[in-house]
């Protein structure tokens, strides 16, 4: 990820909070849920910081996030399972999904069970795409629902948490600064080789498919 493209994503997300306040910040998880790669790591952390500056609440702000969650999770739910395997194979390649991604989450869920869901929840990239494939299985509704509300709960009240100590330390321990910038560029690259590694091998595994 380019530092053009973080510094965009942040102005967005922040403008969408200063706003919107609890509303926003449950707009934003929905985007998040809705199998559009939101990061929650970004939005929840931010948000715990302006718990540190008195704005919010960290328990209100948990629970406008999971409100959110559960609204794109349950549009996601609803793609999977109207559309399932046709749409991903007739609208999957704009977004590079294909049936081999489409096969790997569904045994995925299916070999582990509605669980997956809870903790899915508190995965990083997981938890935006996880509610396609509880769709297709026909997960129930209500277990579906709960498990998302327990998993994505926990979760953003804890990068809240941590942007409500970040905000405390950071004029007043500077060993946490350098640590940022000393890691900051290593976790760009790491996080570039990944969205580059994606999108050529999809790209390949297309072509491939339509020479085969």
């Amino acid at each position: 990820m380019s530092e053009k493209i973080l510094i965009i994503l942040v102005h967005f997300i922040t403008r969408v909070i200063d706003a919107g306040g609890y509303a926003g910040i449950a707009a934003l998880m929905a985007i998040n849920s809705a199998n559009i790669p939101l990061p929650s790591e970004l939005i929840m952390p931010f948000s715990g910081y302006l718990v540190y500056l008195g704005r919010f609440n960290l328990l209100f702000v948990a629970i406008a996030g999971m409100i959110g969650c559960n609204i794109g999770s349950g549009i996601g739910y609803w793609i999977g399972a109207k559309g399932g395997r046709p749409l991903v194979e007739r609208y999957g390649k704009w977004v590079l999904m294909n049936s081999h991604d489409l096969d790997l989450m569904t045994a995925f869920f299916l070999k582990y069970g509605s669980i997956t869901v809870l903790l899915a929840r508190m995965m990083p990239i997981l938890q935006t795409f996880i509610a396609f494939p509880a769709g297709i299985a026909k997960m129930p509704r209500l277990r579906f629902h709960l498990y998302t509300s327990l998993g994505s709960f926990t979760w953003y009240y804890c990068l809240a948490y941590i942007g409500m100590k970040l905000g405390e330390k950071w004029n007043t321990d500077p060993r946490l600064a350098e640590a940022f910038h000393r890691f900051h560029l290593a976790v760009e690259l790491v996080l570039l080789a990944g969205i580059v590694w994606f999108v050529l091998s999809h790209l390949r595994r297309r072509d491939s498919v339509r020479t085969a």
